[in-house]
């Protein structure tokens, strides 16, 4: 059976960064925002699901010295999903950042603007996720 663009296997972004490749996260926010605005996201979700999104594959990057792999669906129930997959086995945590600090607030962020988030622990490392409603 043949899928149109709409269906669910057309909603779907998939990126595998390299250790280190910090422009690569300029090239999935990018690569996320115009899948949504293929899949006919509102752009203000756009707006939010590229900054989480852009929180969890940098804090990926910067923080476990390894490559990340990156996934995005939005699906039937009009939920966007974004899954980061990195080789750490450790949590992340929240920090607090000092007023001035340039970083430390991006699992801040996630849990302010995420209607749900979580860590799932794998064999080979973790999988950092938020979900935010398309509804």
């Amino acid at each position: 059976m043949a899928h149109q663009p709409g269906c669910a296997l057309h909603r779907r972004l998939h990126a595998a960064l390299d250790a280190a490749d910090l422009p690569a996260v300029a090239a999935v926010r990018r690569r996320l925002r115009a899948a949504l605005e293929h899949w006919g996201v509102a752009p203000e979700l756009a707006d939010t699901a590229e900054l989480l999104a852009s929180e969890l594959v940098t804090n990926a990057l910067v923080h476990t010295g390894r490559g990340a792999v990156f996934d995005a669906v939005l699906t039937e129930a009009s939920r966007l999903r974004v899954e980061v997959q990195d080789g750490a086995a450790q949590v992340p945590t929240r920090r607090s950042a000092a007023e001035t600090a340039t970083s430390g607030r991006g699992l801040l962020l996630v849990e302010a603007l995420a209607d749900d988030w979580g860590v799932q622990l794998r064999a080979d490392g973790k999988t950092t996720w938020f979900e935010l409603s398309a509804a």
